[in-house]
């Protein structure tokens, strides 16, 4: 009696499986060509969309909705949107306070984001604030979400979009996204953007946008920061915006005052020791003075000034659209 040796063991135990192989794959080609749509014929042609532009709204549309984002520390979640109270000082509070003033509601109804505008230091254990990327979502989302709802509503409305600071993050990231076919609006309603406002952007990139007055070498400070994304917990820095403002790069404006470490910040390669800088930015003399000419300003006027100017601009040559 005859027993295989190992080697012809193992090299039936090779061919068995290669065999095996084989019949799978066999299986799976088959299967594929089974499975696989059969060849077109002539084509069936497909209806072609009429799309039918709207040609009036609701009476309770506004011409133009203003979207004012408020800075790190000048609002709240539970902020009343069109009488904001959360910070009598807030910075944006000068223009929409102002524009509410000048425009009856029907031709430029002012909203303003009410969400938790926080930043916790994380280097600072006794710090109970709402980390940063919380904040920030919010933000972004009632802000994305009011814009959405009010087109839904209002097909013809215009919008004016404006944001100090984290604000101004936030309001940089929508019209991005809206810029760029990422969502928020159809892209066929781009044109409803009139403009955007950005003051002390913390993801300004220094050509991407309409720059106002001086404009600063330097980098926002998630920008400075994106190299290291989200190494600090609560804090991710996502760099520069994909796109930039895509189709809104021609209507989009930035401020920013030089020294301003918030949109004007040089390369950090420390980033621990970077947030608290950049925690202490948030509240240093040049960030916290917009409203004063002392840092910004253009033929005399305060960046709060020049936005309030720039909307009333805006709002004014908007067009008029009728209601039902």
């Amino acid at each position: 009696m005859t027993t295989a040796t190992p080697r012809r063991t193992k090299t039936r135990r090779w061919l068995i499986l290669i065999l095996v192989l084989i019949a799978v794959i066999a299986l799976v080609l088959w299967l594929l060509r089974a499975c696989a749509p059969p060849k077109p014929g002539p084509p069936t042609p497909t209806p072609t969309p009429t799309p039918t532009s709207p040609t009036a709204q609701p009476a309770d549309c506004p011409d133009v909705e203003v979207i004012v984002i408020p800075g790190t520390w000048e609002s709240s979640a539970r902020d009343d949107p069109f009488h904001p109270r959360a910070n009598p000082k807030s910075l944006m509070l000068r223009v929409s306070s102002a524009l509410q003033n000048k425009f009856p509601v029907n031709r430029a109804r002012v909203y303003t984001i009410p969400y938790t505008a926080e930043f916790r230091n994380p280097t600072n254990l006794t710090d109970r604030q709402a980390d940063y990327d919380v904040s920030r979502r919010q933000g972004y989302l009632r802000t994305a979400g009011r814009i959405t709802a009010v087109n839904k509503h209002c097909p013809l409305t215009g919008f004016v979009i404006m944001g100090f600071s984290q604000g101004a993050v936030i309001g940089g990231d929508v019209a991005s996204n809206i810029g760029n076919g990422r969502g928020v609006l159809e892209v066929e309603d781009q044109i409803r953007v009139l403009g955007v406002g950005l003051i002390a952007d913390g993801r300004r990139v220094v050509n991407q946008q309409i720059n106002v007055g001086p404009n600063p070498p330097g980098v926002g400070a998630e920008v400075a920061l994106g190299g290291f994304h989200n190494l600090v917990p609560g804090i991710t820095m996502n760099g520069p915006r994909v796109g930039g403002f895509g189709e809104l790069a021609r209507r989009t404006y930035g401020i920013c005052a030089p020294g301003d470490l918030i949109c004007d910040s040089p390369t950090i390669t420390n980033p621990l020791r970077a947030v608290g800088q950049l925690v202490n930015a948030a509240n240093n003399p040049i960030h916290a003075m917009y409203a004063t000419p002392k840092y910004w300003e253009l033929d005399g006027a305060t960046a709060t000034q020049w936005m309030y100017a720039w909307a009333v601009g805006l709002i004014t040559g908007a067009p008029h659209p009728k209601h039902f």
